[in-house]
């Protein structure tokens, strides 16, 4: 893994990136509508589209496919905060493991002493969770979670702050997402991103002829990121 070391400082998505919670907040945000007398008939791939092209793509997607429960409650947050304690609930089951080549990844820039942040819009209770149940985690030693910045990913405030806090002048920086959302904060940091997501991603249909440095999965990084 010797590309590792053209780089100084490594930032990282979360959810979906490093460990496999996407399924879980889509759960998530089906138990919340049921709990409110809606059924969320789409498949995985649907809510993929609505959450990784926008940043109020949920929330858009289930109030025009419910305008009864826009009715009802037209208060986002209201909504939210009754999928996030879904979620937890989901967390505490405990189905949750690494995505492929993450722990390769997080034991080799641990072994060299390389920089690394994840910056996240996960709570800070949610990934304490995550890492009791995933211990390797711990090895990444700086976290930005939803409470230290202001604007949501594809805003750059979250990648910003991890700018500001550890990288130093002349670094090489380099960042991960899963997301064009989160490509988007990335690149609107000043940061070099690169794409990871299975190649039958929907999103990468708007990715085909952009150039954006794509691969299927960590493991597949086998040569210097030209």
């Amino acid at each position: 893994m010797h590309w590792i070391y053209q780089f100084q400082l490594f930032l990282f998505d979360f959810d979906g990136l490093l460990v496999n919670t996407e399924d879980l907040h889509f759960s998530a945000y089906q138990k919340m509508c049921c709990d409110r007398g809606f059924e969320l008939k789409w498949d995985f791939e649907r809510f993929c589209q609505a959450a990784h092209l926008s940043s109020t793509g949920l929330r858009d997607g289930i109030y025009a496919e419910f305008p009864a429960l826009f009715k009802e409650e037209p208060r986002w947050e209201v909504l939210y905060q009754e999928k996030k304690m879904a979620y937890m609930a989901l967390l505490l089951e405990g189905k949750l493991q690494m995505l492929p080549g993450v722990a390769e990844l997080l034991e080799a820039l641990q072994t060299a002493g390389i920089k690394r942040c994840v910056v996240t819009n996960s709570t800070k209770e949610q990934v304490e969770c995550i890492k009791k149940l995933l211990p390797l985690l711990k090895s990444l030693p700086e976290w930005i979670t939803r409470e230290q910045y202001d604007k949501p990913k594809p805003a750059p405030d979250g990648y910003l702050k991890a700018l500001e806090r550890f990288a130093f002048p002349g670094d090489q920086v380099i960042g991960f997402e899963d997301s064009l959302k989160g490509l988007s904060s990335l690149e609107a940091a000043g940061c070099r991103g690169v794409l990871i997501c299975p190649a039958f991603h929907p999103q990468m249909q708007t990715v085909l002829g952009k150039g954006i440095l794509h691969f299927d999965s960590f493991r597949h990084i086998t040569r210097p990121l030209a």
